[in-house]
């Protein structure tokens, strides 16, 4: 049996690009050059990250064969899914390009905006703002998104 080829581990704080695009034309979801650069990129004001996953629902489908309970793929759902920024004491800060209600694109390049590496692009509308006030951090705002389609996963980033 081939073992997995060997990975080259990273650390994702410092390398990884999260962008907001407000267009996509492709169906795939595979940005172009052009409107990445139009984007907004919301690397540097990320404190966390929540969510961003797409799982599957089980459905269970017992038989009066047997006692075991065997499962079959039920529908697919993404997680709920937020970004932390950290707040301006002016509030010049995500929520002003990022305001409720906005659609758009949450596009992860894990591996750094490189030609050739890999994205996964989210198509979002902006669903609430929370203050998160504490005496111990910084201000921050967490933004949650809903996710209002399938997304594209492990798409060619473009040159």
């Amino acid at each position: 049996m081939p073992a997995l080829t060997a990975t080259t581990r990273f650390f994702q704080r410092g390398t990884t690009k999260v962008y907001f695009l407000p267009t996509i034309a492709a169906v795939n979801l595979t940005p172009t050059r052009p409107e990445i650069t139009a984007g907004t990129d919301l690397s540097a004001e990320i404190a966390d990250l929540a969510g961003w996953a797409v799982g599957v629902d089980m459905i269970d489908v017992p038989d009066l064969g047997s006692r075991f309970t065997a499962q079959i793929n039920g529908s697919i759902k993404p997680e709920q899914s937020s970004i932390t920024f950290y707040g301006d004491v002016g509030g010049a800060d995500a929520r002003t390009n990022l305001p409720v209600d906005q659609a758009g694109f949450i596009v992860f390049m894990d591996g750094g905006d490189v030609p050739t590496k890999k994205l996964d692009a989210y198509p979002v509308k902006v669903a609430s703002h929370s203050k998160l006030r504490t005496l111990t951090n910084a201000f921050q705002i967490t933004i949650s998104f809903s996710i209002t389609k399938a997304p594209g996963e492990n798409l060619t980033i473009p040159a």
